[in-house]
């Protein structure tokens, strides 16, 4: 007969605790699932796929037509006239951003803090504003 150092243990029930009830099957399944051992990793590749646009440079013209619409705002502006502005909006994380287009009236215009208040209260820098359409 071939004995081990297990025996004497062999045919003994499993021991149950008083303080802890069993755990379910479903819970001692999750133990032994695949973990992420680098966590956030995935949001990591995502930032660094998603693309952004180069910061502007507008040249002579641009500028040129962007001041003379904003002579014209400046005229029109007790009306508070209806305007369609294309800025561009840093990105927070990485070099570049995107293009954004609005429409509303304008409230005012501040040029000390060089910004165009919307009726609806959006505030819009005017050192972003690549476009502007009244």
């Amino acid at each position: 007969m071939d004995t081990t150092s297990y025996d004497d243990i062999i045919h003994l029930s499993r021991p149950v605790s008083k303080k802890h009830p069993p755990m379910p099957m479903t819970k001692r399944a999750a133990q032994f699932l695949p973990f992420a051992a680098l966590t956030g990793f995935e949001g990591e590749i995502a930032e660094a796929a998603r693309l952004t646009e180069p910061v502007p440079e507008l040249g002579e013209d641009a500028l040129a037509a962007l001041d003379a619409q904003l002579f014209l705002l400046r005229q029109r502006l007790p009306d508070q006239p209806e305007i369609t502005v294309t800025r561009f909006v840093p990105d927070e994380k990485k070099a570049g951003g995107h293009f954004e287009t609005l429409t509303g009236r304008v409230r005012r215009l501040d040029e000390v803090h060089r910004l165009l208040i919307l009726t609806d209260g959006a505030k819009i820098d005017m050192d972003t504003i690549v476009e502007l359409l009244i």
